[in-house]
């Protein structure tokens, strides 16, 4: 048996004496592959469950909202926000592979907060607290099984949920009336310009004898709602600037407003061309699907626009302008003197 002295016991023998194995080989990950640790598949398990939890005890509320999106037009476009959040996770799936998975329990306290105030709004019969409070509560879900990391990079998709909540009815009433007003002004004055005899009483538009109604569907404010959170899903997607996502944004209310008042003016168009009441609802509701596509297009001539006018400067610093010692001949005095010695040499040639 080999003794052991003080010299066997130094550092460097320890270290050498360890036997090491060699790494094995790794597959090439392509760079789209995300790749979860065991805690984070742990901890997506125990969010899986948490949120069917969730789900279950939202299960009104979300049935609710559900409904309210089935019937009301100017909400219809809720069924495509969770949609727009999972394409927003999936464009930031990169960042997912350096997510340290580390519960924090202020996500517990931001979660009895949420269920607080959901209990409050249910004691109280307010509605839209009850599906407010839902935000609150994913995040503390988020915050308690991912912890901090996992929380920066959802929530842009869980801000964008905010979409699909409706707005409490004093809200509505206050933008829906002055949009009403504003769309049958702007439709009116569009017609005429077009040629045709219309007049506005109020918010009814009069086309010789026609008379077409702008209702609180045709306000726009719905349209207004679904391109917000259209924009806001691009602004989450496009590598653009800070102020070129900025003027995306607050350009959903223009884009919107010029929408509903294409709409309305081609509703009224083909009313007054055959007169027939289920043209009229035909062309309405077939104007309202066309708005999209109508609207990203907008979007996309407007991100082209923001390209060419604001020109970002080039890495490289510009150099200044050589100054030059009084009375020395610069690039530019040299070319106009040989302009002017070939001038006249071409006048003294016979």
């Amino acid at each position: 048996m080999r003794p052991i002295t003080a010299a066997w016991l130094s550092p460097m023998n320890l270290v050498t004496s360890i036997p090491v194995s060699a790494p094995s080989p790794r597959a090439d990950s392509s760079p789209d592959r995300v790749g979860i640790s065991d805690q984070g598949k742990r901890a997506c398990a125990m969010a899986a469950a948490l949120a069917l939890a969730l789900i279950w005890s939202y299960g009104t509320t979300l049935a609710t909202m559900v409904e309210r999106w089935s019937t009301d037009p100017q909400y219809s476009h809720g069924f495509l926000v969770p949609l727009f959040a999972l394409t927003v996770l999936w464009f930031r799936r990169g960042g997912l592979e350096k997510v340290r998975w580390e519960p924090n329990p202020w996500g517990l306290a931001l979660l009895t907060v949420g269920l607080a105030v959901r209990l409050f709004a249910i004691r109280m019969d307010i509605d839209p607290i009850d599906a407010a409070s839902l935000l609150p509560v994913m995040c503390g879900l988020v915050l308690f099984v991912g912890g901090t990391g996992l929380l920066l990079w959802s929530w842009p998709a869980l801000a964008f949920l905010a979409f699909m909540l409706p707005l409490p009815f004093t809200w509505e009433v206050a933008l829906a009336h002055p949009l009403r007003r504003l769309a049958t002004v702007m439709s009116t004055y569009l017609l005429q310009t077009l040629g045709y005899p219309a007049l506005s009483e109020g918010n009814i538009i009069i086309i010789d004898q026609a008379r077409l109604g702008v209702i609180d569907a045709c306000s726009g404010l719905g349209m207004m709602m679904t391109f917000f959170s259209l924009a806001t899903a691009l602004v989450f997607v496009l590598n653009a600037t800070r102020l070129d996502r900025i003027l995306l944004v607050l350009s959903a209310v223009p884009i919107a407003v010029v929408a509903n008042v294409i709409r309305i003016t081609v509703t009224g168009m083909a009313y007054y061309a055959t007169g027939s009441e289920s043209v009229q609802t035909t062309m309405h509701d077939l104007a309202g699907w066309v708005m999209m596509p109508l609207a990203l297009g907008m979007f996309w001539l407007e991100l082209k626009f923001l390209a060419h006018l604001f020109v970002p400067r080039e890495a490289q610093a510009d150099r200044p302008l050589p100054i030059l010692p009084r009375g020395s001949v610069g690039p530019a005095r040299e070319i106009a003197a040989k302009k002017d010695a070939g001038q006249s040499a071409s006048a003294m040639s016979p």
